[in-house]
């Protein structure tokens, strides 16, 4: 009997498994600011960037953010394009543009224990020019890694 019970405990102790559900599992897609010499740049205007909602709701993603040279911003999860308002403004200056982003949604499972998340890829974009000059996306593919850059944001020279 005691056999048996030592044979039940080891057996039940092996087979307990901790589950690693990531704590971090926002998916965002992260924008590094250059000027026009590829030098990164520190954004002197305030930044707040807005999305439309799939229920047409606009909601804030980055909020009268300052002196900002990278910054994230999450990605939705089944839509297949994402519409960004950039608001870049200072005591001088008030100017929007829009970027819009395509992409493909995939569904991503660590456990069944765990939340579906979307991993994405970028399929296409474009935006307007009011105060960016260009936005080069650099790695199209969209997941929890928060070290890699997506997209090159070029403010407009001018102003710079």
């Amino acid at each position: 009997m005691r056999k048996l019970f030592l044979f039940l405990s080891v057996v039940l102790i092996i087979s307990c498994s901790s589950i690693d559900c990531p704590v971090r599992n926002t998916v965002r897609t992260y924008y590094d600011i250059y000027d026009y010499n590829d030098e990164m740049l520190q954004l002197p205007d305030t930044l707040t960037v807005s999305s439309k909602r799939a229920n047409g709701q606009d909601t804030i993603l980055l909020n009268r953010t300052i002196g900002v040279q990278t910054f994230g911003l999450p990605v939705s999860y089944t839509q297949t394009e994402d519409t960004l308002i950039f608001h870049f403004f200072n005591e001088n200056y008030n100017v929007y543009d829009t970027v819009w982003i395509k992409k493909e949604n995939y569904p991503h499972f660590e456990s069944m224990e765990c939340k579906v998340a979307y991993f994405h890829k970028i399929t296409a974009y474009t935006y307007t020019m009011n105060a960016i000059d260009s936005l080069v996306l650099v790695n199209n593919k969209v997941d929890y890694e928060d070290q890699t850059t997506h997209f090159f944001l070029y403010p407009n020279s001018t102003r710079y």
